[in-house]
């Protein structure tokens, strides 16, 4: 079988199930990862002892339909040489989707990690656009939806040992991302939720560490829009570490030259860290501000005080807890909350534990949904949430 690795984010959250695989002795993997510019996929594999096997050569096109044209291309010749009994790919990149198209002529089976999630809004955040094209149109019947649905068309060959007629599977991570996909018409016999596999590799990699003597905050940006919104952004950074002397500030978003010239020695602008070293500082912070969804997850499981830079998020579970607060990006709302949750003595990160997203058995689960396609192990039993 073949894993599609395209970006760091996809290595985090299958390299961990690329490890479960290599673990099965009817598994035989190969995992296709980006061309030269894969530095922080090969890096970030490298924590869960896997590599890139096979390498896609590097896109001549720019924007999205240049790089999902090349990229279906380059993967077309991949499943064409290896002939892959599936395909594994993960979550809203273009890499996921490309996958699929390239698979569908070909008739590969290929197994779509992370389905289900939905914002409702596609504008701020065009993943949302690939996750939807993940999934057949609602109106037609099983048998005409193949076309339609490269990514979620998970057919067996032959009877199933569980007597289920051939239909779509998604791995979903959460029970809201299942409700997601049963109120788009599938049917619910055909969704596993297997949690995220992002807190599997958290558990694998954190490594607990003693909290630092002052609070710290992080601000931590990964896709904000640009213009005011991300201004806006920066200046909460500056505005936190200005009016909180007592707290250190650490901030993955540019600052503006104002905020760079005046910021005080309690405000710091990191560059993008690697996977380990980013979740080894997240583990010490005291409160996470963030626009990631990623972030969002590690949050729960770390147990750490969340404000969510957005008007929307697909992971909606994050805010069943008291310590996690939607604020979109007005930076007055962001502060006060801000202030509230520091006066209040949050508890801080520390260990990663099971949560709402996740218990770190993910992985076992995926791989698990993979041998039940392949009729070669029972359907596994859905995540449930602790508590």
């Amino acid at each position: 079988m073949a894993v599609v690795v395209g970006a760091r984010s996809e290595a985090v959250k299958l390299g961990v199930v690329v490890r479960a695989l290599q673990a099965q002795p009817w598994a035989e993997v190969a995992v296709i990862g980006p061309g030269r510019r894969g530095e922080a996929v090969e890096e970030t594999l490298a924590l869960f002892g896997a590599r890139v096997d096979r390498r896609l050569a590097d896109v001549r096109r720019s924007g999205r339909p240049g790089l999902a044209g090349d990229l279906v291309t380059g993967l077309g010749e991949h499943f064409a040489a290896l002939r892959p009994d599936l395909v594994v790919v993960q979550g809203d990149t273009t890499s996921a989707l490309a996958s699929g198209l390239a698979a569908q002529p070909v008739r590969i089976r290929v197994v779509h990690v992370e389905a289900g999630l939905r914002s409702r809004d596609a504008l701020p955040f065009p993943q949302e656009i690939d996750r939807r094209l993940a999934a057949p149109p609602a109106d037609l019947p099983p048998a005409d939806r193949r076309p339609f649905a490269p990514l979620a068309d998970l057919h067996l060959v032959g009877p199933h040992p569980a007597g289920l007629h051939p239909a779509a599977l998604y791995l979903a991570p959460t029970r809201s991302a299942r409700d997601s996909l049963v109120a788009e018409r599938i049917a619910p016999a055909h969704v596993i939720v297997t949690g995220s596999t992002a807190i599997d590799a958290l558990m694998h990699v954190v490594t607990p560490r003693r909290r630092p003597d002052r609070p710290l905050a992080l601000v931590i940006a990964h896709r904000p829009e640009r213009g005011e919104p991300r201004r806006r952004i920066a200046r909460v950074a500056a505005r936190l570490a200005t009016e909180r002397p007592g707290l250190d500030v650490v901030t993955t978003t540019p600052l503006g030259p104002e905020e760079a010239a005046r910021g005080p020695a309690n405000l710091r602008r990191l560059p993008p860290l690697p996977y380990q070293g980013f979740v080894n500082l997240l583990a010490t912070a005291t409160l996470v501000i963030t626009d990631s969804g990623e972030v969002e997850e590690a949050a729960a499981s770390l147990r750490l005080p969340l404000l969510v830079m957005r008007e929307t998020t697909e992971r909606r579970e994050a805010l069943l807890g008291r310590w996690a607060h939607l604020v979109g990006t007005e930076e007055e709302l962001i502060l006060k909350t801000a202030d509230a949750v520091l006066a209040a003595r949050p508890p801080g990160g520390g260990v990663p534990r099971p949560c709402v997203f996740g218990d770190g058995r993910a992985a076992e689960r995926t791989v698990a949904a993979c041998g039940w396609l392949l009729g070669l192990a029972p359907r596994p039993a859905d995540f449930h949430p602790p508590g």
